[in-house]
């Protein structure tokens, strides 16, 4: 039998669509008082919101006649008609969190209009009115919640601990005071002040209160506008990244909320910038026209809708992408006491220690002004074992020689990379790269001295007041991966050719995969065709895989992909070229030249981001001069 729910279960239900927990009750209000005008806002609670809730603020208040129908289903100052639906500016509709908020709680509200003698003192339980009646109070409002859920035992038993509870009302507080910096926000816990901002209008200091010193030295200003959408906030350093996405904070009109667009722009544009499994750091606003995103697309705001999410994500990972290229990404690491230089174990002094090596060009090599001679047609350049590989088309399987010195005609071009849709802002970040005295700078470059090598794997380079201390493998893994991404976004491949083929057996799985795929293997510089039933002839593999088997790499690559996907995905493929990129470079505890060494720092110069590995590891550290002194007791 079907029937119609009365009023009261109604109300509870609709309620339940907004009210999830105390910080949904929260967040309603303190977008309310936003809303209102307010300059200052307060919010106070007890036992993680669930039996107390008080938010207090300066705004204009509601007018005394206006009060009780401030309380009823879909009552709001907001809209008018349905088209304001389209153009929604404010944060929420104050009528519609009111009547959910006491349908499941007791409320009481003391408010007051700028124009008014006094105030208005309002209670309502459960959705019934209790009190309706005058009282003197400053102008504002201010909002009590307690007992939330005391009407619906079947929610309240659901609610996690108050620790829980209050942790999710604290970082609400956080991110509010992020996307309004000019109101002053104060969080009270427990008759205990946590958080309290001044309202100057100033990010960075909320920053600095929330997440202290070492984040907000790590930040990078963004400010980048087109015709419709402007972005402005920080974002940090790679080398500040979590395990999650608890730090990625974006707000859309001073709106906090989650978008897949957003969020995947973000994390392509720190793509190889961080290690894998770890997300960036970002507090950024994005300022678009309001009839551009439709946020009505869940009771609680949270999500929205952009019109133009193609050009949202561009525009998001261009900006992102071009702040992080041209910024100085070296970690600079802190040598810290351990519990070894603690407890120092004795040494026996009595042996005679090994004698130092001195035939390394009085260990160090001064760089020089005069660079290599690159001819890149023939692809000369310096190799493991000093061999020099002159031929255009050279037979891998015979060709064990590391090539670290990159092809002049893979150089990426600052002006090719994506349109940041700003000229002026490109224009400044060409003239940073070029003239700035960075460590992998034109400039800089000549004043290298490169000292030597550490533990077969690292490499020792002085430059001004700065130790940088070199990973072989990172950086050459990361060369390695971009000269395949070149070839792959050129498609302009550059192979070696196999002499005489390979031949290779693929199974149906694989034979298939490589059928729907063979466009993006082609684009990378592999050359196969079918050979008859399952088998292929493998002609050529991309060049420079330095005495990497590339038969056996080729059947890998295919085999790891083929159990995936019939087609796969273009960040899939990407992903894998990394994999690749890692088994072409030179490893760790090997001992390489120093002309090879210094060919592979001019090597990290040519590329878009030389800081970290395609994995997100660095390639690159430093130790101030200062640092080390501290260690000797030079300073203090």
């Amino acid at each position: 039998m079907i029937r119609v729910l009365d009023a009261n279960t109604i109300d509870k239900i609709a309620a339940g669509e907004v009210i999830e927990r105390p910080s949904s009750v929260v967040k309603e209000l303190v977008e309310n008082s936003i809303d209102s005008g307010a300059t200052a806002i307060t919010v106070e609670i007890k036992e993680g919101g669930i039996s107390f809730i008080r938010i207090t603020d300066n705004g204009i208040g509601i007018p005394k006649d206006e009060v009780p129908t401030a309380f009823l289903r879909h009552a709001t100052s907001k809209l008018i008609t349905a088209e304001d639906l389209l153009s929604i500016s404010s944060l929420g509709f104050r009528g519609e969190a009111l009547s959910s908020i006491s349908a499941v709680s007791q409320v009481e509200m003391i408010t007051k209009t700028p124009d008014s003698i006094t105030g208005t003192h309002y209670q309502i339980h459960g959705g019934k009115e209790i009190e309706n009646s005058q009282i003197g109070c400053p102008t504002g409002t201010t909002i009590i919640v307690r007992n939330l859920f005391y009407n619906t035992p079947a929610r309240k038993k659901y609610m996690k601990s108050a620790s829980t509870e209050t942790s999710y009302i604290y970082d609400l507080v956080c991110k509010l005071s992020m996307s309004h910096t000019n109101i002053s926000f104060k969080l009270i816990i427990n008759a205990t002040e946590k958080i309290f901002t001044s309202g100057n209008g100033k990010l960075k200091d909320i920053i600095y209160h929330i997440y202290g010193k070492d984040i907000t030295n790590n930040l990078i200003e963004l400010n980048i506008k087109n015709d419709y959408l402007n972005i402005h906030g920080f974002i940090a350093k790679p080398c500040i990244s979590r395990g999650n996405r608890t730090f990625e904070d974006y707000f859309v009109n001073s709106r906090y909320i989650k978008s897949k667009i957003v969020t995947k722009a973000i994390e392509d544009a720190y793509r190889t910038f961080v290690m894998v499994h770890k997300f960036p750091f970002t507090v950024l606003n994005f300022d678009i026209k309001p009839e551009l995103i439709d946020v009505n697309i869940h009771p609680s705001k949270m999500e929205l809708k952009f019109v133009n999410e193609q050009e949202i994500y561009d525009f998001t990972y261009n900006s992102v992408r071009e702040a992080l290229l041209f910024k100085e990404l070296i970690p600079c690491v802190s040598p810290q006491k351990s519990k070894a230089a603690a407890n120092p174990i004795k040494r026996d002094i009595g042996k005679n220690p090994e004698p130092f090596e001195t035939n390394r060009r009085n260990n160090q090599i001064v760089r020089e002004e005069s660079n290599y001679n690159i001819k890149n047609d023939e692809a000369i350049k310096p190799t493991i074992n000093n061999t020099i590989a002159s031929e255009t088309k050279p037979d891998i399987q015979n060709k064990p020689d590391i090539q670290i010195k990159p092809d002049i005609q893979n150089k990426p071009d600052i002006q090719n990379k994506p349109d940041i849709h700003n000229s002026v802002i490109t224009e400044k970040y060409i003239q940073e790269s070029l003239f700035s005295d960075q460590f992998l700078s034109e400039k800089a470059r000549i004043k290298h001295k490169l000292i030597g090598q550490l533990f077969d794997t690292y490499w020792l380079i002085e430059y001004e007041d700065k130790l940088f201390i070199m990973d072989q493998h990172a950086a050459h893994e990361k060369v390695k991966f971009e000269e395949l991404m070149t070839n792959y976004k050129t498609k302009k491949p550059v192979s070696q050719y196999l002499m005489p083929p390979a031949v290779i057996t693929l199974s149906a799985a694989e034979a298939d995969y490589l059928k729907y795929n063979i466009d993006m293997f082609l684009d990378i510089g592999y050359e196969v065709e079918a050979f008859g039933d399952n088998e292929y002839k493998l002609n050529a593999v991309p060049a420079n895989l330095f005495g990497i088997d590339g038969r056996d790499l080729f059947l890998d690559f295919i085999g790891e992909l083929a159990g995936i996907s019939q087609k796969t995905a273009i960040d899939v493929f990407i992903s894998k070229l990394s994999t690749m990129a890692c088994k072409a470079a030179i490893k760790g505890n090997t001992s390489i030249s120093y002309e090879e060494a210094d060919a592979l720092l001019d090597s990290l110069m040519s590329l878009e981001n030389p800081y970290t590995c395609p994995h997100g590891r660095p390639t690159i550290i430093s130790m101030t001069k200062a640092e080390i002194e501290k260690k000797f007791k030079r300073i203090v």
